[in-house]
């Protein structure tokens, strides 16, 4: 039997991974080990639920206002000594976080395989996204096996001269989509109501996400209150805001639109809650990597508020327009976007078909046993 040890930290590694790791488990030829880092615990731990995961392995790495040096410099000598204790034959990560990175080296070092699951995305801009556009590259060349989303993706690791080991799998995030629709209907409905339970169906509601550390400070202040300078008064529109919990988020949300009346800021929404307003929402403001492969499911329209992305194939496939945080721009776009000007134009996620994670184990399968 192959133990397999899969490492993530986070909730978009968590709803990623998830369904890779309920297909890993149909495999009676593999053991598989739960790990978790927990750098963001709170949200993790909301994702473990919804999905029935239970870790093997709690690391516990989650400090406030932790620097990438503490939680790097902890990550590798913890995972470091857990692999000298479980002695896996493969590691699997996923994308291009913090915990990923730490995770492939530890295996390298270790002389470990690894599986890095959505591999290949890059907007060729080392600081935006910060640091994962190193992380995911750095990731993509400690690897063995590259499960590729798109054909994009597979495009960009060729171009760094990784040719081998690849495959398209598309992306695991439509399998925990497609799985979260199928198998918790009547909670979604449930779950929504819960969010906006005086929600007159009237009202077009728009759902904003934005967190990434290159928006931190006078970028993030800057979109929110263009967003607050054209929506605030409008009665025909609802802003839903699940505000981060990290303080450098968390202060200037509140700042800006705590006082604007038909915005609401709520915690962090688990994923069923998230998925069931994102599936209502008219249109979507977001920094979020998974929200940009999630909304072309439900033909929600999504405004990126980043002035790079590594998911061309929303713009290209008519889901969404790169807007950045440039206020004049956010309030250009937002103004053809509330008139009824922008709607998508694709015909089907770009970004896969709910198979993903199917492809990958039966990767890992003919190759490891």
């Amino acid at each position: 039997m192959k133990r397999i040890v899969v490492v993530y930290g986070t909730r978009p590694e968590a709803i990623k991974l998830a369904p890779v790791i309920m297909e890993l488990r149909k495999v009676s030829e593999f053991e598989t080990v739960i790990v978790v880092t927990a750098q963001h615990r709170e949200l993790l731990d909301m994702m473990n639920t919804i999905f029935g995961i239970t870790p093997d392995v709690d690391l516990d790495l989650m400090k406030e206002r932790q620097s990438l040096e503490d939680l790097s410099s902890r990550a590798l000598k913890k995972l470091s000594e857990l692999f000298d204790d479980l002695r896996p034959d493969l590691v699997v990560v996923q994308g291009d976080t913090t915990t990923a990175f730490i995770a492939a080296l530890a295996s390298f070092y270790k002389r470990v395989p690894v599986a890095h699951v959505e591999a290949g995305l890059r907007t060729n801009n080392r600081y935006s996204p910060f640091p994962e556009e190193i992380n995911r590259r750095l990731i993509s060349h400690l690897a063995t096996f590259h499960f590729a989303p798109t054909k994009k993706a597979v495009d960009n690791l060729a171009q760094e001269g990784i040719k081998e080991n690849v495959w398209i799998t598309g992306n695991t995030v439509v399998d925990a989509l497609f799985w979260m629709v199928n198998e918790k209907k009547e909670e979604l409905e449930k779950a929504f109501l819960r969010v906006l339970p005086g929600f007159d169906g009237k009202t077009r509601l728009l759902l904003l996400t934005m967190h990434r550390r290159e928006n931190w400070g006078e970028p993030m202040r800057r979109a929110l209150t263009a967003l607050k300078n054209l929506i605030e008064g409008r009665n025909d529109f609802l802003v839903v805001y699940p505000v981060h919990p990290n303080p450098a988020v968390k202060k200037v949300a509140y700042e800006v639109l705590e006082d604007v009346s038909n915005v609401f800021l709520t915690n962090p929404l688990d994923y069923l809650s998230m998925i069931a307003v994102m599936s209502k929402s008219y249109a979507v403001l977001t920094d979020s990597g998974g929200i940009q492969e999630e909304a072309p499911s439900f033909r929600v329209p999504v405004l990126v508020l980043r002035d790079t992305t590594e998911r061309p194939e929303l713009i290209e496939s008519g889901f969404g327009k790169l807007v950045g945080t440039d206020p004049e721009t956010i309030k250009s776009e937002l103004k053809v976007l509330l008139n009824g000007g922008f709607s998508v134009s694709g015909e089907k996620n770009p970004f896969g078909d709910g198979k993903a994670s199917k492809r990958i184990v039966e990767v890992l399968l003919s190759h490891l046993v």
